[in-house]
């Protein structure tokens, strides 16, 4: 039984947004079944930290869902920039339940035990893009998500969609609520192409941080523990 990871799957089996015009996404939906079906079993739980349906609307998502559902293992999905499907947790959940689709789980204001670990997140925000109180708002989703950790007993582990840290900017609110509940690891999304030049992969205010985009992966989950 093993716990990974990975972010931006960018879907688009259900309608036309191609991203294999983009370089490094050459038939990336067949790499990413093959290593996915190569690397998870069926025991094993993956996250998936955002961006992972091109769909506007839940139907459009479907196929992109049956596909995720189709793959080994118990998956955890957090909301992206891009995921405009997501209107509420519970919509989710009864669309997902409607279809069938058991191995998928919404992480949300909430946290899911995995060994001696809390699974927690949210979308996250970075300094500067768009008003404070989207900010405000993620922050206590995060919040809400790391007490449902504790309530768990559990060493909290996060996945976020945006990096709290990029380049030279760091979003000061979240990173304090990371601190302040002594999160020691996190995964995020969100960075592409060269710009993972930019993302830290290491050690900052003794946290281990870690980019898991899918292309940076190349469409490899990463296993957590």
């Amino acid at each position: 039984m093993a716990l990974y990871g990975i972010a931006d799957l960018h879907l688009s089996l259900g309608v036309d947004k191609p991203m294999d015009i983009f370089k490094g996404w050459e038939n990336y939906t067949e790499r990413l079944k093959q290593n996915w079906e190569r690397t998870v079993k069926p025991e094993d739980t993956v996250v998936l930290a955002g961006d992972i349906s091109w769909g506007l609307s839940l139907s459009e998502t479907e196929k992109d869902f049956r596909f995720i559902d189709a793959l080994p293992g118990e998956k955890i999905l957090l909301k992206g920039n891009h995921d405009l499907w997501f209107s509420t947790k519970s919509k989710v959940e009864r669309f997902l339940e409607t279809l069938q689709l058991s191995s998928l789980r919404i992480l949300f204001n909430n946290a899911y035990a995995y060994d001696q670990y809390a699974i927690c997140g949210t979308r996250g925000w970075i300094n500067g893009e768009g008003e404070k109180k989207v900010l405000l708002r993620e922050c206590g989703r995060l919040r809400a998500s790391l007490e449902a950790g504790r309530v768990l007993q559990k060493e909290p582990v996060v996945f976020l969609h945006y990096p709290p840290i990029y380049g030279g900017d760091e979003c000061e609110e979240i990173l304090e609520i990371l601190i302040e509940y002594e999160v020691k690891r996190v995964y995020y999304g969100h960075i592409h192409g060269s710009s993972a030049g930019y993302a830290l992969n290491g050690n900052r205010h003794g946290i281990e941080f870690r980019l898991i985009s899918g292309d940076f992966l190349q469409f490899n989950p990463i296993q957590i523990v």
